[in-house]
């Protein structure tokens, strides 16, 4: 993987707009959910978290304490009343919707419930949140895979039609539908803005999730075993944490400013950043000083898409946003994360550390 030069002086997250601003972030106990509330935390907002249990063990939730110095509550989205009680509490400014189900074979197997958690749990935030005098911002994270793919390989832009040939797809673009029609119906009038931001594909430390590359490799190399690849020839647009929630915390000060700023942004790669899953792999293998082999294991009859890719131009012009961790940086801040935390370093500290370290890259 090729070092990209990022064309514009990245714009990052600002402490003083952060500092006491009372922040609802769902999903706060998945993985960028736990990078963007420890972040936000160091930056000096007032956060309540609101999700399920972490649904790995380990979590980088539980392994970085990021319960610490938040109010965090654990709940279902799919509970009404859990949600309403969670809104009343948090009485927000800003909302940050990154809770989910969010793993596309989960949602192929159970589809109902991805459905459920995704669509109506979406409907229950917005529907408690009507009644929040204190809001300003909702932004709504959903996915690079809103998109109706055709599978040519061309990046879409934010004009491209919605659609879902999955279950997982479709319940993200069922989620930005729903939302649209609470912001024309409820919340515009108000004055309240509310936008969708589309990530690409994250990696970062501290992902332990199933079904995703980098926890694979984690595991197979703690095991001792040779790592599975079901679609190494699968193109993503892979993006590192830091550079996925910095989008997301940048695009929602913008959004409290107004003006014209854009209702849906794409976050991923510049051009020629996406990779296949097989350039990924073999990069982060030999980061860790293990040779780049493996085996190849389809899955019969899949559906996920082999060919996906954003064009997050516009967020780069509006916002002045970039992806700072291009290239073999996403490799050596991801391999690093595990390294030190295996070595007996507190993954709080070493994740609070990236943050800093993160933030100081506009200077």
């Amino acid at each position: 993987m090729a070092d990209a030069v990022a064309s514009l002086k990245p714009r990052l997250p600002s402490a003083a707009f952060w500092k006491g601003r009372r922040v609802l972030l769902t999903g706060h106990t998945g993985f960028k959910g736990s990078w963007a509330a420890l972040w936000l935390g160091a930056m000096g907002a007032d956060v309540t978290g609101f999700a399920l249990e972490p649904d790995s063990e380990p979590s980088l939730f539980k392994a970085a304490r990021v319960a610490d110095g938040i109010a965090s509550r654990i709940g279902d989205l799919r509970a009404p009343e859990a949600v309403r009680a969670a809104v009343e509490a948090a009485r927000p400014e800003i909302v940050i919707h990154m809770a989910a189900q969010p793993i596309v074979r989960r949602a192929i197997a159970e589809p109902v419930e991805t459905i459920a958690t995704n669509i109506l749990g979406t409907a229950h935030l917005l529907d408690a949140l009507r009644g929040c005098e204190s809001l300003k911002v909702i932004l709504v994270v959903t996915s690079d895979k809103v998109y109706a793919n055709s599978e040519t390989g061309r990046p879409f832009t934010e004009a491209d039609r919605l659609g879902g040939k999955d279950p997982y797809s479709a319940s993200k673009a069922g989620t930005e539908l729903v939302a649209q029609s609470f912001a024309g119906t409820y919340f515009n009038p108000r004055g309240v803005v509310l936008a969708a931001a589309r990530g690409g594909n994250v990696i970062g430390g501290g992902d332990f999730a199933t079904d995703r590359i980098v926890p694979d490799i984690y595991r197979a190399i703690a095991r001792g075993e040779r790592l599975v690849l079901r679609m190494p020839e699968a193109t993503r647009p892979w993006q590192h944490v830091l550079d996925c929630v910095a989008g997301y915390l940048v695009y929602a000060e913008a959004l409290a400013h107004k003006g014209d700023t854009p209702r849906a942004l794409n976050f991923g790669p510049e051009p020629g950043g996406d990779a296949t899953v097989a350039t990924l792999a073999g990069a982060i293998l030999r980061a860790f000083g293990k040779p780049a082999e493996w085996d190849f294991q389809p899955v019969e009859g899949s559906v996920e898409m082999k060919a996906l890719a954003v064009d997050s131009t516009l967020a780069r012009q509006t916002l002045g946003w970039c992806d700072c961790l291009a290239g073999e940086k996403i490799v050596s801040w991801t391999a690093d994360w595990y390294r030190r935390v295996i070595a007996g370093e507190d993954a709080r500290k070493v994740t609070l550390a990236q943050i800093a370290e993160y933030a100081a890259l506009s200077g």
